[in-house]
C-alpha cells in the first residue's frame, strides 16, 4: 500500500492566483468544514506564500505547494526549496501543471525531493499517453486534465476519463488518479468519479462561484455520492 493513499473519494481545490491571504485563508476553512461534513479529504492549492498561514489555521486538509523545484539546501536564488515546502506546512506538492510545465527528467527528480521531505507527489498530465509516461515514475497521485479544458467549464469525456485511469492502474494499481479540468459542477464530479476516477477537483468554479461555499459543499457531496453507487453497484 502507498503510505501516501489518501481515502478516497477526495477532491482539489485549486485557488491557484484568484485569491491570496485572508481570502484563500478563508476559503480554506470553508473547504475544510465541508470536508468534515462530507468525510470527503480536501487536497488545498493554495499561492506558496500562504501555505503557512493556512497550516497554522486549519488542521484538516491536504495542504499543496503549486511547485517547487530539485534542488537542495544551498544556492538555488528564486527556486522553491523542497524542505522550506514542507517547513512552510505542505503535505503535498503539484507538479507539471499546464500552466507550470516541468521537463520529464526534471520531474523525475523532483519527485525523488517530494519522497526525500515527504511530500505526497501529485503530477499533471494533459493526455492519456502523458499520464502513462508519468506513472512510469511512480508519483503518488496523477492527475489527468486536457489543458484544453482547463477552466472551460467543458469536462472531460467519460471514454478518457475511464482510458486514462486504466492506463494508469495498469502501470501501478498504488498510484491514484485524479480527473480534472473542466469541471464545473456537482453533476461533473459525479459522472468522473463514478466513471473510476478516485478524485477529482475545481479551481475557476469554485472561485467565481457567487457563493464558493456552497459550490464546494455540493460538489463534495456528488463526490461521495458517486463512490457509494460505483462501490456498492
Amino acid at each position: 500500500m502507498n503510505k501516501h493513499f489518501i481515502r478516497p473519494p477526495f477532491f482539489e481545490v485549486g485557488p491557484k492566483a484568484y485569491f491570496c491571504g485572508q481570502q484563500a485563508l478563508e476559503l480554506a476553512r470553508i473547504a475544510e468544514e465541508a470536508s468534515r461534513e462530507t468525510e470527503v479529504a480536501v487536497i488545498y492549492t493554495p499561492q506558496l506564500t500562504d501555505l503557512h498561514l493556512i497550516a497554522e489555521n486549519t488542521s484538516g486538509l491536504y495542504l499543496c505547494a503549486q511547485h517547487m523545484d530539485p534542488l537542495y539546501p544551498g544556492r538555488g536564488q528564486g527556486s522553491i526549496l523542497p524542505e522550506a515546502v514542507k517547513a512552510a506546512g505542505a503535505k503535498c506538492v503539484m507538479l507539471n501543471h499546464a500552466e507550470r510545465p516541468v521537463a520529464l527528467d526534471a520531474l523525475a527528480r523532483t519527485i525523488g525531493r517530494a519522497r526525500e521531505v515527504d511530500l505526497i507527489s501529485i503530477i499533471c498530465a494533459s493526455s492519456c499517453a502523458q499520464a502513462v509516461a508519468c506513472a512510469a515514475l511512480h508519483p503518488d497521485i496523477i492527475v489527468v486534465e486536457p489543458s484544453e479544458l482547463i477552466g472551460t467549464g467543458v469536462a472531460s469525456d467519460q471514454t478518457l476519463v475511464e482510458a486514462s485511469t486504466r492506463s494508469v492502474k495498469n502501470v501501478s494499481p498504488e498510484i491514484q488518479v485524479l480527473q480534472g479540468a473542466g469541471i464545473a459542477s456537482a453533476e461533473d464530479v459525479y459522472r468522473v468519479i463514478y466513471a473510476g476516477a478516485d478524485a477529482t477537483g475545481s479551481s475557476s468554479a469554485i472561485c467565481k462561484a457567487a457563493d464558493p461555499g456552497k459550490m464546494l459543499r455540493e460538489m463534495l457531496a456528488a463526490a461521495m455520492q458517486a463512490y457509494r453507487d460505483r462501490t456498492c453497484a
